[in-house]
Order: C-alpha cells, then sequence, then structure tokens
C-alpha cells in the first residue's frame, strides 16, 4: 500500500510525458489534480487504519543492495503520518492552486508529481541509503521548479538553493556512512541500527556531519542563507512546497535519525541544540520585522518557526529517559509544529502569490487599501497571519503551548527568550496587513488609472481555504493528531539514556 502511494505521483508525471503534444492543458491539470486528491483520499484511509499503540505500521521490506546492507524498507508510525498526510494536502492545494497555469504546463505538474514522490519516499523510509535518495532527489526537482518558473532572478537563486541544500546532504551521506561503519552488523536499516548499541568513540563526529546536513535542509542560523532568496524567485506554489514540505525534511531527520540513532551524542551536545533554535527564533523574527518584501518577510519566519522545533528538541534531551510528562510535550509539539507551519506557511505564499500576480510585485510600500478591492484575499490573509503568530483557536497555539510547557522545566532561560519570538512575529505581520491592506487604496500603477485588482478566484480560494480550516480543526479538535503523535513521541525518548 505504501508503495503505491509513494510512485503513483512518479507514475501520472511520466504519464504526462506520453500524452501527445496536443493534449489540451485542461488535461493536463485535470490528471494532476486527480492523482492528488487520490493520494490525498488514500492517505486519509491509511490514517483511519492506524494504530497509535502499534509502532509501526504497514512496513514493506525488500533486498536491494543486500552487499552493503541497504534495503528498501518503508512504513509509517505517529511521526511519519503526519508527515505524510501534510505533504498530500498541500501538493492537493498547489494542484489546484496552478488551475490557471499556461506556462509549460506539462512540465510544471510533471515536476510537482515528481517531488511529491520523493517527499512522500523520504518519510515513509526506514532505511538510510533510501532516505538519503529521496532527500537528494528533493533537490534536483525543487532546482527545476525555481529555475524555470521563477521570477526574474531566477536562476541566480536556483543555483545557490541547489548547491547549499546539496552540500548538506553530502555531510548528511558521510554521517550516515559514520552510522553504517559503527554498527555490527553493517547495516543502513534504522529499526536495526536503532535496536543496537549506539556507536561510540565518533559518534560527536557523525551527529556533527548528520546535524549539519539536516540543519541546510530545515534550515537553522547559520545555514539560512539560501532560503530567503530561493522563497522569494520561486513560484507562489513552489514557495509553498518548499516551506511546507520540503523543510520538514530537516526537523523530521532529527527525530527520526538523529535522535533515536546517536542517543548519546544528541544528549551531550543538547545545550547547542537549544542555543541554536533560539537564535534561530529571534533572528528569524528580527529579520522578518526588518523586510519590505512581503514574501521575504513569510519566508524569514520559517527560519523562526523551524527554530522552536529545534530547541523542542534539544530541550527534550535535558531529562531524557526520566519519563517526565515534559519532555514528550516538547517532541509531540515539534511534530506539530510540523504540521501547523506547513498548513499556515502554504496558505501564506500562495496568498502572497496571488497578491502578486495581481500587482507583480510583493513591495508592501506599493500598495495600501487593498481591502476595499479584494474583502476575501485580505479576510484569508488576515486569518493565516494571526494563526501563523500563535493565536487561541488554531494549530500554532497548540504548538507552541506544547513547546514551551515541554522546554521550560529544563531551559528556562531559552524558553523565556523564545517567548518574545511570539511578540515580534506579532509585530511583523501587524505591521505588514496595516500597510497592504488598511489605509487609502495605492496600487503598483500608481495614482491615474490603476491596473485592475480582482480579489481571489474560486481555485485561489479552494486551494487556501481548506489549508486554514484544517489548522483550525487541529487548533479546536487537537486530539486527533495528538493521539497519533504522542505514543510516537515517547517512542523516540524511549531511545535515550537518563541523565
Amino acid at each position: 500500500m505504501l508503495t503505491v502511494i509513494v510512485f503513483v505521483p512518479l507514475t501520472a508525471a511520466l504519464l504526462l510525458f506520453v500524452l501527445p503534444r496536443r493534449t489540451p492543458a485542461a488535461v493536463i491539470r485535470g490528471v494532476w489534480v486527480t492523482t492528488t486528491a487520490g493520494l490525498t483520499a488514500a492517505v486519509a484511509g491509511l490514517w483511519a487504519g492506524y494504530d497509535p499503540a502499534g509502532g509501526m505500521q504497514y512496513e514493506t521490506r525488500a533486498r536491494w543492495m543486500p552487499g552493503v546492507g541497504a534495503g528498501y524498507h518503508v512504513g509509517v508510525d505517529g511521526l511519519s503520518l503526519p508527515m505524510i498526510a501534510l505533504t498530500c494536502v498541500l501538493f492537493l492545494a498547489c494542484a489546484v492552486y496552478a488551475w490557471r497555469e499556461e506556462r509549460r504546463i506539462r512540465g510544471f505538474a510533471a515536476l510537482f508529481l515528481f517531488l511529491e514522490t520523493t517527499c512522500l519516499g523520504l518519510f515513509v523510509s526506514l532505511d538510510l541509503i533510501l532516505f538519503f535518495v529521496f532527500f537528494d532527489l528533493s533537490i534536483v526537482g525543487m532546482y527545476f521548479v525555481i529555475a524555470g518558473w521563477g521570477h526574474r532572478d531566477r536562476a541566480r537563486a536556483a543555483l545557490m538553493f541547489f548547491l547549499y541544500t546539496f552540500l548538506g546532504s553530502l555531510a548528511l551521506l558521510l554521517g550516515f556512512i559514520g552510522l553504517y561503519l559503527a554498527a555490527s552488523p553493517h547495516t543502513f536499516d534504522m529499526v536495526d541500527l536503532a535496536a543496537a548499541d549506539p556507536p561510540a568513540g565518533r559518534a560527536g563526529l557523525v551527529l556533527l556531519a548528520v546535524g549539519g546536513g539536516l540543519a541546510v535542509k530545515t534550515p537553522t542560523v547559520p545555514f539560512h542563507t539560501w532560503l530567503p532568496l530561493a522563497h522569494t524567485e520561486a513560484p507562489a506554489a513552489g514557495s509553498a512546497i518548499l516551506a511546507g514540505v520540503l523543510l520538514k525534511m530537516g526537523t523530521y531527520g532529527f527525530l527520526r535519525i538523529a535522535m533515536p540513532l546517536l542517543p548519546d551524542a544528541w544528549l551531550r551536545y543538547a545545550t547547542v541544540l537549544v542555543v541554536i533554535g533560539v537564535v534561530s527564533v529571534l533572528y528569524g523574527a528580527l529579520v522578518a520585522l526588518a523586510q519590505s518584501d512581503f514574501k521575504r518577510m513569510i519566508a524569514y519566519t520559517s527560519v523562526n518557526h523551524m527554530g522552536y522545533i529545534v530547541l523542542a528538541v534539544g530541550a527534550a534531551a535535558a531529562t531524557a529517559g526520566t519519563g517526565h510528562r515534559a519532555q514528550s510535550l516538547a517532541v509531540t509539539g515539534a511534530v506539530t509544529q510540523m504540521v501547523s507551519h506547513g498548513l499556515l506557511t502554504g496558505a501564506l505564499f500562495l496568498l502572497a502569490g496571488s497578491l502578486y500576480e495581481r500587482g507583480r510585485t510583493y513591495d508592501m510600500a506599493a500598495y495600501s487599501g487593498i481591502a476595499g478591492r479584494a474583502p476575501v484575499l485580505t479576510g484569508l490573509t488576515v486569518v493565516a497571519a494571526f494563526a501563523s503568530l500563535g493565536l487561541p483557536g488554531f494549530s500554532g497555539f497548540i504548538a507552541e503551548f506544547q513547546i514551551f510547557t515541554g522546554s521550560f522545566g529544563t531551559r528556562p532561560l531559552a524558553t523565556a527568550l523564545s517567548v518574545l519570538g511570539i511578540l515580534l512575529t506579532a509585530g511583523l505581520f501587524l505591521r505588514a496587513l496595516q500597510k497592504i491592506f488598511l489605509g487609502p487604496l495605492r496600487l503598483p500603477d500608481g495614482p491615474g488609472t490603476p491596473r485592475p485588482f480582482g480579489d481571489l478566484r474560486a481555485h485561489e480560494s479552494t486551494a487556501v481555504v481548506p489549508l486554514l480550516a484544517l489548522a483550525v480543526v487541529v487548533g479546536v479538535l487537537p486530539r486527533l493528531l495528538l493521539d497519533v503523535v504522542e505514543p510516537a513521541s515517547r517512542a523516540v525518548l524511549l531511545e535515550l539514556p537518563a541523565r
């Protein structure tokens, strides 16, 4: 079942190139939307049949490269299932959002379907080499999305994105080889590595390689410099996937690989992770506050939100193994933050794309008083912004409350500093909303005969509204998500030795 879900998008992408050259664009879009909708329904079936107390489920093992101890091993648990569901929902939203895309639609749709396979494959991978293959292929797919359909400086943005993240993947591969060599017998299987004795001696170097590679993808400070340019120049749907799904590959890797497979080193360097998390929270928010470009501002809030996750997983290690509820809350909050950030930031990037399509610029100074012209765009942006800053009733509040509650007992100063990030985030979003949507009407064409500025079209609203609705569902009925995540969070903490 999992293998079918992973490779259906790739099969659909290949089908698009088999269709005759004169195939109408509507047919190509129809294949794209139908495929992503079917996958979303299939994952909903997986969720319905998942037993939260059953550990790893829907497993498949097959021989792949037995000579080096690498196999095709996939499965899902409470850490990966939410990521798979988030991936399917966001790719469906992007397919609907791109319904009116005209530029080389066949290649655009095929690239997104290919990217969906790489993302799903990574989140179900239980073998390090399989994880690495999907990790690397996602870089290739996003490179072509930015280079082929981005804005004016797309070539530089795509090159910078590729070189940074590819360098991170090379570090990750070195770390995986270190894990392989430390295991007896040698294996790349994550389940077998977690059950074996943790590596000793050079575990710190292995963690540095694995953690560095994942930090570039997350990204955390100081490995974040590729992110703002890539987001600013990517098409709106590409930015939504980059922020909503691809960044989660790094944070998911911390929970799936670094934390359970290198428990002693993780405990030893937990304070470093906490410091990096706090710096990312504050730096991301402060730099976002200084931006005049709306999309670039949203990009820097991703650095801020990913910092909360790093803080949580670092703080969870401080007293791991003692059975305290706080550590489980921190890890559960980290997973909830991944889901929340994916939904809300994905929606914000799609809304920013709608703004750009009408005004042809992201410069906030070029707009004013749009609320009267585009009330639906204004309303949805306001909801997404308030949800992103952690307003109660939305998923962001649930995630941040768990992170702060789980981290405060062991890292009170770091947690207190991170709480300031919420205040800064509120300031930057309120400033952006006031500039763009309130006051006298001003559009990029200036006075005289401004360009028509319409409200959201049906396909744009259809893409964004479900993302915000799901954020409300998680915020109001969090048990639907937490009942799945919490048992897996406790299982991850059991791998860590007590201090």
